[in-house]
């Protein structure tokens, strides 16, 4: 649940942006990689916004090669990662709710959809 033990309606929002994260980048908190102080939140978060294309799971790219698909899969991927890592920041006050989440999550969908 982040830096505290309580269970709370926070920790919860920052497991799911740890799973958002896991499930983007193919990383897991627990990977050798994030041994000296780099976090999975942290990897993530230095990747926004030009890098992100750099640390998805390459199995999340389109083989849509065009320039236009590619900048919306861009913009669709940015969007979640930046997701993943506001519900994951350190500080619970700074979270988004899930009602938020939920709300964004449907934004993002549709394009993403659209590239399906």
């Amino acid at each position: 649940y982040g830096m505290g033990v309580k269970v709370s309606l926070q920790g919860d929002v920052y497991s799911y942006g740890i799973l958002l994260l896991e499930m983007f980048t193919r990383k897991r908190p627990t990977d050798d990689m994030f041994l000296n102080g780099l976090s999975l939140h942290n990897y993530a978060e230095m990747a926004l916004p030009n890098q992100v294309m750099d640390i998805v799971d390459p199995m999340m790219l389109s083989d849509d090669n065009t320039s236009n698909g590619r900048a919306s899969l861009q913009e669709c991927l940015v969007s979640i990662i930046t997701l993943g890592v506001l519900c994951s920041s350190d500080t619970p006050a700074e979270r988004k709710t899930m009602s938020e989440v939920v709300s964004e999550l449907h934004q993002i969908k549709k394009p993403f959809q659209d590239l399906r």
